[in-house]
């Protein structure tokens, strides 16, 4: 075996990549801060308990788990930094008002989410905490919006969903956990064979759960719902919302489209969901959604909306900045050279010291100036 090959679906970032990378997650980052988003930095890893506290199955199977040699304990290495940043906020700050949290980072997941996917995702995302209304959702679903256009991703378009409607729907049904799980991966899967199979258990509101799957397009969806669905307040209430949403983003052109058959990734999703997609993308660039009860696992069940984004899924989506040369500089410049050098640095220049037998290679260090002592002074020159 290659003592250098690397397991699948983890890969290196080559220095062109890593720097897009560090690019990108500079630019996200002080977005979210002129938004009054708060940088926070979750631990890598954490003893499961806590790490998949409020989350779903989904969760539980994409994080690796190891033995802590400290205490014999079980930890998990995150597969979703979001959880982590609900227990900062419930269990940390312990604020009373609305507090804005954002992080970026890596996780790693025991499978890869979809073909050629990363196991190593870098994610980035912000979260809300403290209010429970809908100008919450729109604040974050805009802020997702608004930061892929400065990251460079054109052509964003917003999915919505709610999967308070398929929760309402099951508590009708009065199911077991068991046929409640089957039924919430059948919609999932738009399995309409398998939601039929359930109609026995899930009784007079098996037609409204089997018809989710197939309510999705355009706002013309909502309408659609609205016929078919039962006039229950909280379904009634999530349409409401839905249709708001999508008055908002339309009216900035931006394209909505609706998918009540969408529960959520990971399975903690309360409320509102939302994905944005871009030209170029398989899948979406982007998710969120409303998690209230995360939070209730820490003790401080608290309102709470947030998204996520994999950075390194979006480098192949954003343009490259233009290349600068480099500028080679003596390996033992004078004090008048040192001063020169510095000040090129302070502008935003690179420059590279001149190591002795390496002229042939100096191409791959993008070298195309070079400092050099004419009339009396360092000046920064072409290099021949």
């Amino acid at each position: 075996m290659r003592t250098w090959t690397l397991p699948e679906n983890i890969e290196d970032l080559l220095p062109t990549e890593a720097a897009k990378l560090e690019r990108l997650r500079r630019v996200a980052l002080d977005l979210f801060a002129s938004h009054g988003f708060e940088l926070v930095m979750p631990p890598l890893l954490e003893y499961v308990e806590s790490l998949l506290s409020g989350t779903g199955h989904d969760m539980d199977l994409a994080t690796f788990k190891l033995v802590d040699q400290l205490s014999g304990r079980t930890m998990g290495i995150r597969a979703d930094i979001t959880p982590q940043v609900a227990r900062i906020d419930a269990h940390l700050l312990n604020r009373q008002g609305v507090t804005r949290l954002c992080y970026a980072g890596s996780v790693l997941h025991t499978l890869p989410a979809g073909l050629g996917k990363s196991r190593q995702p870098f994610q980035a995302g912000a979260e809300m905490y403290g209010h429970a209304g809908l100008d919450a959702d729109i604040e974050i679903q805009q802020l997702m919006v608004d930061v892929l256009r400065v990251l460079g991703v054109v052509n964003v378009q917003l999915d919505i969903g709610h999967p308070a409607i398929f929760r309402s729907l099951i508590t009708m049904a009065n199911v077991t956990p068991e046929i409640a799980e089957q039924a919430f991966v059948a919609t999932e899967a738009k399995d309409i064979a398998a939601l039929k199979s359930l109609g026995a258990a899930l009784g007079a509101a098996h037609g409204a759960i089997a018809a989710l799957p197939t309510l999705y397009g355009d706002a013309s969806t909502l309408t659609r719902a609205a016929q078919i669905l039962p006039k229950e307040k909280n379904i009634v209430d999530a349409l409401s919302q839905l249709v708001a949403i999508e008055k908002h983003f339309a009216q900035q052109g931006i394209k909505v489209s609706v998918d009540l058959g969408v529960l959520g990734g990971f399975n903690y999703e309360s409320g509102i969901t939302f994905a944005a997609f871009a030209r170029g993308a398989p899948d979406a660039v982007a998710r969120g959604g409303r998690y209230d009860e995360v939070g209730k696992a820490f003790g401080r069940a608290r309102p709470a909306t947030g998204f996520s984004m994999d950075l390194k899924a979006l480098l192949p989506l954003v343009p490259d900045e233009p290349v600068r040369g480099a500028i080679l500089a003596p390996l033992q410049p004078d004090a008048a050279a040192m001063i020169e050098i510095v000040m090129l640095r302070a502008s935003g220049e690179t420059v590279i010291a001149s190591l002795p037998g390496h002229d042939a290679c100096l191409h791959e260090l993008g070298c195309d100036r070079k400092l050099s002592f004419i009339d009396g002074r360092w000046a920064t020159v072409p290099l021949t």
